[in-house]
């Protein structure tokens, strides 16, 4: 195991605030919103479908714009970080792995990542690359980065149609990782199961995996 990648949302940052900051923006009561998150993840459809219940026709790039000069754009700091990422991070890096960060997220979102100074060799986002998850060539991109073989690069991700299947696909190692609705929801389905390399509920446990991986 030399390299491991990560998806961010829900894996490397909480989406509390995200989507706290989504409903106020469209003007519904948060926990409303939040319900919908739940209701599309459950369909299997993409969390943006939430944000086109409350405003059907929505054009999510341009309220990212509108947002930004209302000077209510993207915000990240380490309040957003899961308690395990700077351990786990630091951790690997010690044990001579090199980390990636890369998810669907905006360029914006890379900006703040990469100024919260975490322990990893890259960030990267979507929104940099100009390719998104599930697209294969967005794991084309992560095999260049990671710079070793698909087969000793493993993805770690809590979203089933986003991280695990298309990373398996690519000839990924991965992880799928028990957080946030996606992670939850199909943590034990028979497909999960079946693709993922490991399952996991927590970044320390990585450490753990990379040593027998090397024993």
């Amino acid at each position: 195991m030399e390299t491991i990648v990560f998806d961010v949302g829900e894996t490397i940052t909480r989406d509390d605030r995200y989507w706290a900051s989504w409903a106020d923006w469209l003007d519904v009561p948060r926990h409303t919103l939040s319900a919908l998150v739940g209701a599309v993840v459950a369909r299997g459809l993409d969390n943006a479908e939430a944000l086109r219940l409350v405003r059907p026709g929505i054009d999510v790039a341009a309220e990212y714009q509108a947002r930004d000069a209302a000077g209510r754009g993207e915000d990240l700091d380490e309040s957003d970080l899961y308690d395990d990422v700077r351990p786990a991070l630091t951790a690997l890096r010690r044990l001579g792995v090199r980390v990636v960060i890369a998810g669907n997220q905006t360029p914006r979102a890379g900006q703040l990542l990469r100024s919260l100074d975490l322990p990893a060799d890259l960030i990267v986002t979507s929104g940099e690359w100009g390719v998104a998850k599930p697209q294969p060539a967005f794991f084309d991109r992560v095999i260049e980065v990671a710079q070793t073989v698909p087969e000793a690069t493993l993805y770690v991700g809590d979203h089933p149609a986003n991280d695990v299947f298309p990373a398996k696909a690519a000839g990924l190692r991965t992880a799928h990782l028990r957080r946030g609705p996606w992670g939850y929801l199909w943590a034990d389905d028979p497909e999960v199961v079946a693709q993922a390399d490991w399952r996991i509920d927590s970044l320390a446990q990585l450490t753990g995996i990379v040593g027998a991986w090397r024993a």
